[in-house]
């Protein structure tokens, strides 16, 4: 399993049109193959802070749904990134339910 995870940060007043051009990616990589989990989200203390979390069953599910990275559009808003992939060796459940 891979988790990428980490935050970017953009101008407080276009966090909300970033995270709506980002619909339509979350939803293409929620129907990918491989995709266990997928969310950008905006982070509730951080007026400019956007929270990246995926999960991945495997590093080639992650290579065949991974394009260039960001639009052209988005990387254009960023104002700083810190992202980065982890190889999960073990996992433990700690709630499931339903």
């Amino acid at each position: 399993m891979v988790i990428v995870a980490g935050h970017i940060t953009v101008p407080p007043a276009q966090r909300e049109a970033y995270l709506a051009e980002c619909v339509s990616v979350i939803d293409q990589a929620r129907r990918a193959p491989g995709c266990l989990d997928f969310a950008i989200t905006a982070d509730p203390l951080e007026s400019g802070r956007v929270n990246i979390y995926e999960r991945w069953e495997s590093q080639a599910a992650v290579e065949r749904f991974r394009g260039s990275g960001p639009s052209d559009d988005q990387g254009a808003v960023m104002v700083s990134a810190s992202v980065a992939e982890y190889d999960v060796a073990d996992v433990r459940s700690l709630v499931e339910r339903g």
